[in-house]
């Protein structure tokens, strides 16, 4: 790195606690990216009683993080902070987000970025007039727009909402973390992920009626908040929680993990979860709903493999050699690695800052 480096503050939803969010994985991974670059980063997380009693990395090891209990105590403790950065984030789903994006905006010395992990969720509640954390007067304000969602919602954010500069911050994994293991199938197909109700019903079809009709077959659904009236067939093993350690295990004992996107992500297109990259890095194959754009982050039956029906899940499950399987996985290791790790986007985000730092005003 030839420049200088950057003092940035992140106000994320959660970075010590990953219980039902996927934010603290994308966070821990970019801020020990970035501070492995030579960065200086402060992450502040309000405390809340839910994390506080799931919290699974109470102390992250790079950066500084700090805990605040409120908007006053926020603004007390870390004012200076925010007028000496040099790139102030704020992240989606921020409680008091409104209210911390205009004190952000109003305070800082340097850049003010919004970071969006849910962007076509939040744009739907923006529409709705439901949004918390972020209102359509902010987004002007904000001097960059960091979406998970790339292709036409970029250009939507410009010219819709007045962003000044909108710009793909895709999900990235942390490939010191992810990793091939050498451990046994334990699993036929695995799916992570909290229950959402717009996921459930591609649940349905690609996991569980493929249990169903394949009593043999051994799947494995992992994550919180699923209704206790979901009838599991009996060879669907559930997991509530599996914290990030646990994860490139999880993937490593799958045959085959199944990708699944929320209903808005797929209307939007071009938005690939962090699960997608963490099972690549992994060399589980993968068997994806289709979206828009999946074909950007990976070959379609090369590196992935996409499912409609039961009937497709269990041919991929049962007509693929172990070579054939073996190699898809290895195929959408290399591409992630080559494209899609924590380092990418900690020079994504530099570069970003660079160009708007050099911008007269």
């Amino acid at each position: 790195m030839n420049s200088r480096p950057l003092n940035i503050v992140i106000l994320g939803l959660s970075i010590t606690s990953s219980w039902g969010n996927g934010h603290a994985t994308t966070y821990r991974g970019l801020v020990r990216a970035l501070v492995q670059r030579g960065h200086q980063v402060l992450f502040l997380e309000r405390d809340v009683p839910w994390y506080a009693a799931a919290r699974d990395l109470a102390y992250p090891p790079h950066g500084f993080t700090a805990l605040y209990g409120s908007l006053d105590e926020l603004k007390e403790k870390f004012s200076t902070a925010i007028r000496q950065a040099d790139v102030v984030i704020v992240g989606s789903y921020v409680p008091d987000g409104i209210e911390i994006g205009q004190w952000v905006i109003d305070t800082r010395g340097g850049i003010a970025a919004f970071y969006d992990i849910d962007t076509p969720v939040t744009l739907a509640a923006l529409e709705r007039g439901e949004s918390l954390y972020l209102s359509t007067d902010l987004i002007p304000r904000y001097d960059l727009y960091l979406s998970f969602t790339g292709g036409k919602m970029l250009q939507y954010l410009e010219s819709h909402y007045g962003s000044p500069m909108a710009r793909a911050f895709y999900c990235a994994v942390d490939a010191d973390i992810y990793q091939p293991l050498s451990l046994p199938a334990r699993w036929n197909l695995g799916y992570m992920g909290t229950y959402s109700p717009d996921r459930q019903e591609a649940l349905e079809k690609l996991l569980i009626e493929p249990a169903r009709r394949c009593r043999e077959a051994r799947m494995v659904v992992a994550g919180p908040q699923y209704s206790a009236a979901i009838e599991w067939p009996p060879n669907v093993e559930r997991i509530e929680h599996l914290p990030p350690r646990a994860h490139p295990a999880f993937y490593n004992e799958q045959a085959f993990t199944l990708n699944i996107t929320r209903a808005s992500m797929v209307q939007a297109g071009y938005s690939p979860s962090i699960r997608i990259f963490e099972a690549a890095a992994c060399a589980c194959p993968i068997i994806s709903d289709w979206w828009e754009g999946l074909d950007y982050f990976f070959d379609i039956g090369a590196e992935i493999l996409v499912a409609d029906s039961p009937r497709r899940t269990l041919e991929y499950l049962f007509d693929f050699s172990s070579q054939e399987r073996e190699s898809i996985g290895r195929r959408a290791r290399a591409r992630v690695l080559a494209e899609h790790t924590v380092e990418h986007r900690a020079q994504e985000l530099e570069d970003y800052a660079r160009e708007l730092l050099r911008r007269p005003y």
